[in-house]
């Protein structure tokens, strides 16, 4: 049995946005799993395998990206770049969950062909970690003339999510709101488009459009790259229950003035962090890091409280959970040595 221990831990930051913060300085890990947190004097350091001095460092959860745009390994057309996944890695995220495979050339758009591509990717994805990830990959891009039988035969075969609507020829909340109903049915987690268009065939979707077609996730709440206003942005907020999604590849500006109506709202436990990349916007490593620095230092958001956005609340979502193994979302991560904070609010990681 592998056993190590991960000691002098200046801060722990647990993933969980009602508690942070946990008051323990050590992690007792066997095999791979997460099997005790707390005090270096209750532990037995002699049994270890491996000791990693953590040296007063930040730990935390390994990121989750909740929005990549995928094709079929770790590859992308769209930037016709190697290893992406792999770099994002080095950015301290260990699972991404695809957003809808949009990027593959000559993409199928027939209701036969759209689903193939779904179990395809769902499939090829649960067979390959890219240094070491997490992908949950396949997400269903909604096209007309899909049926019921189609989400539960997906379910069946993998497909966890449903990609954002409005990048298929589904736009409308009159196509989307049975097949959301459908794939909630069938297990699944539901996305949507957001604000201005994004690639050629998307459309701008605003708020009358995302209430009326109910999915589990806002994608891009602050743009994709162009955001919905704010005053829409705010009403989702205050009128859903959906989880909002904050991403690198989207507008700045916006991202904190909604962060600011968050804190105000308490609004905390929704909010997921992605990338939104391979895009136009390119590829970032570290773009799920720069969103948390964003929201931490521009907002009355906790840095904290962001690793817990990156984390916790993107592995509460439902299907997410049933799709990842159990012992990810316990998956620690040691990124180097930056900040993220305002003021005397920084945590090191």
């Amino acid at each position: 049995m592998s056993k190590v221990l991960l000691k002098n831990i200046g801060t722990l930051v647990s993933g969980d946005i009602e508690k942070p913060i946990l008051q323990a300085d050590a992690i007792w890990i066997e095999d791979g799993l997460i099997k005790k947190v707390g005090s270096l004097k209750d532990m037995d350091e002699k049994a270890a395998n491996t000791v990693i001095d953590c040296a007063g460092t930040t730990v935390t959860p390994g990121l989750f990206d909740s929005h990549v745009h995928p094709v079929l390994g770790d590859f992308t057309p769209r930037q016709k770049q190697l290893d992406f996944f792999e770099s994002e890695v080095h950015g301290g995220v260990t699972t991404s969950i695809s957003a809808g495979e949009v990027h593959l050339p000559g993409r199928p758009k027939d209701p036969a062909g759209t689903k193939a591509l779904a179990i395809l990717a769902a499939k090829s994805f649960a067979g390959f970690r890219p240094g070491g990830m997490k992908v949950l990959g396949g997400a269903l891009i909604l096209e007309k003339g899909l049926v019921e039988k189609d989400f539960e035969e997906c379910a069946k075969e993998g497909v966890r999510i449903v990609g954002e609507i409005g990048l298929g020829s589904v736009k409308s909340p009159e196509d989307a709101a049975p097949m959301v109903k459908w794939a909630k049915k069938h297990g699944m987690v539901v996305m949507m488009h957001t604000g201005g268009t994004s690639i050629p065939g998307s459309t701008t979707v605003g708020l009358d459009q995302v209430v009326k077609s109910d999915p589990d996730v806002v994608s891009h709440i602050n743009g994709g790259p162009t955001a919905c206003s704010i005053e829409e942005a705010e009403k989702l907020i205050t009128q859903t229950s959906m989880a909002i999604e904050f991403v690198h590849c989207g507008n700045m500006k916006a991202a904190a003035e909604v962060g600011s109506l968050v804190a105000k709202h308490k609004a905390f436990h929704r909010v997921i962090i992605g990338n939104d990349a391979p895009s136009g916007t390119g590829v970032v490593p570290l773009g799920v890091l720069r969103v948390m620095s964003l929201l931490a230092g521009m907002t009355p958001i906790r840095p904290e409280q962001t690793v817990c956005m990156a984390t916790g609340n993107t592995a509460k979502l439902d299907s997410f959970i049933a799709a990842l193994d159990a012992g990810l979302i316990l998956e620690t991560v040691r990124t180097g040595v930056c900040g993220i904070g305002r003021g005397d609010r920084v945590l090191k990681i």
